[in-house]
């Protein structure tokens, strides 16, 4: 993986992690498909299991993500992904975002999802998941939407929690000078 592959992710108060992003559209895809590339490369090396192209400063609908065990990657790239089905049953799961680095706070999502999207090759597809991949999905696609996991939490935990981080980011920017 070379380094000119990375893009740099956008983090939190960044406008363009709280809009709706366009749908990727036929003519967009050599384009896509090279943004996808370069987003995996940057997951991978950051590290982080999704991915959505908003936190790449790019406004499309397209995510990477990758649940699989570190030593058998399996990349997984939806274009245009849509939640079909969602069950009623729920599942507490402790979650993070690359656009937030260092902060997690548990979040209750639907259990299982089903989901639509395109290939990169343009052909239509389905999954259905649970666990971590179900929760992976459903925190990306919503990047998609201009939400953020810290919506989905009280907002005793969501103030506490990025509080934390604006302090621990200008701490940050105070060393770099």
């Amino acid at each position: 993986m070379t380094e000119d592959l990375i893009l740099p992710i956008l983090l939190h108060p960044s406008p363009v992690l709280r809009a709706k992003a366009r749908p990727v559209a036929e003519g967009d895809g050599p384009r896509v498909s090279a943004l996808a590339d370069r987003m995996l490369a940057t997951m991978y090396k950051a590290p982080g299991i999704g991915l959505a192209a908003p936190q790449v400063g790019e406004a499309l609908r397209l995510v990477v993500l990758d649940v699989a065990k570190e030593d058998a990657p399996q990349p997984l790239v939806l274009v245009n992904p849509e939640i079909l089905a969602a069950s009623e049953e729920r599942a507490v799961r402790e979650e993070g975002c690359l656009s937030l680095p260092g902060q997690y706070a548990d979040v209750e999502r639907p259990a299982r999802v089903k989901v639509r999207y395109r290939a990169l090759d343009g052909s239509r597809r389905e999954i259905e998941a649970d666990d971590l991949l179900a929760t992976c999905l459903q925190h990306e696609i919503d990047h998609l939407d201009g939400v953020m996991f810290t919506d989905r939490i009280s907002p005793l935990k969501r103030n506490m929690l990025i509080k934390k981080f604006l302090k621990e980011q200008k701490l940050k920017s105070r060393e770099a000078m």
